[in-house]
């Protein structure tokens, strides 16, 4: 494509964004008179980026795209959003507590107190999962901050007592001796019966001209690999850190849905409701 206006565009290597991404980056779709720029990054970096502005389009944490509203407007695709889809708090053994007793579910308000001075693992500072953590039980824990592929390891060799997992983690967290604490997700839909924002596509408000225009044809890019869900294998799993199909497909299957394609009122709501519960605990 001659003289095409070149974007940066970044996302992380989880089947969920390169899937709905393949069609943008190789030009699946018409995307004249773009081209875009993969730059593959886990989204924990990404959220830092995004205060560095370093991509005019980015996927974003909801708690960094909360924080970064000044400087990123938020794109209606490409969001990841929805019900039963929420990171899990796992744990081996934690002051006393046995990894093969019956899963604990949705913990009752008050912090159990082997939890109050345990430390927590969390997939970095800006993520949603650990603005939720610390919605859901303040500054319980001793949050250590690592990369997401690294928490189910630490917490099976007993370097850390709790995981927060993310990601393909929820798939796969049983293989590493690790119990269910808390669904985080599940809390959160019991509380406010809504769907759970977890990522977002920001554009840098200095390329606002273009939105309606990526707009378009990030939702064409989604429309296309739901249409053409095979077109992506090769790219998805180049850049998977489980390559296992079943998780994949799991994966894309879950994080993928109605809310990606156009955030409508209800993930409007959701992420108004996410706002809301930040501030009023003095997070924002």
């Amino acid at each position: 494509m001659s003289n095409a206006i070149e974007l940066d565009i970044g996302f992380s290597p989880c089947p969920n964004d390169t899937f709905i991404f393949d069609a943008l980056i190789h030009q699946r779709i018409d995307t004249a008179p773009f081209r875009f720029r993969p730059q593959i990054a886990d989204v924990e970096e990404l959220n830092e980026r995004g205060f560095a502005q370093k991509h005019p389009i980015t996927k974003l944490s909801f708690y960094a795209y909360l924080l970064l509203k000044d400087r990123y407007d938020l794109l209606d695709s490409g969001a990841a959003l929805g019900y039963g889809c929420g990171p899990l708090l796992v744990g081996r053994i934690i002051g006393g507590h046995d990894p093969n007793s019956p899963e604990i579910g949705i913990v009752p308000p008050d912090c159990p107190a082997w939890l109050r001075d345990a430390r927590i693992a969390v997939p970095g500072r800006y993520t949603t999962a650990y603005l939720l953590l610390r919605i859901w039980q303040g500054s319980c824990g001793r949050a250590e901050f690592v990369r997401f592929d690294e928490i189910l390891p630490g917490v099976a060799s007993g370097k850390y007592d709790a995981g927060l997992v993310i990601h393909e983690g929820r798939f796969v967290y049983q293989k590493y001796d690790c119990r269910k604490i808390v669904d985080l997700g599940q809390w959160w839909e019991s509380e406010t019966g809504l769907p759970l924002p977890l990522g977002c596509i920001a554009l840098r408000r200095d390329m606002f001209r273009y939105k309606e225009a990526v707009e378009t044809m990030l939702r064409q890019s989604v429309q296309h690999a739901m249409k053409n869900p095979g077109a992506s294998n090769e790219f998805v799993k180049r850049h998977a850190r489980e390559l296992d199909d079943q998780v994949i497909s799991d994966h894309i299957s879950l994080f993928v849905n109605e809310f990606t394609l156009s955030l409508g009122q209800t993930g409007m709501r959701a992420i108004e409701a996410l706002e809301e519960r930040a501030r009023c605990q003095g997070i924002l």
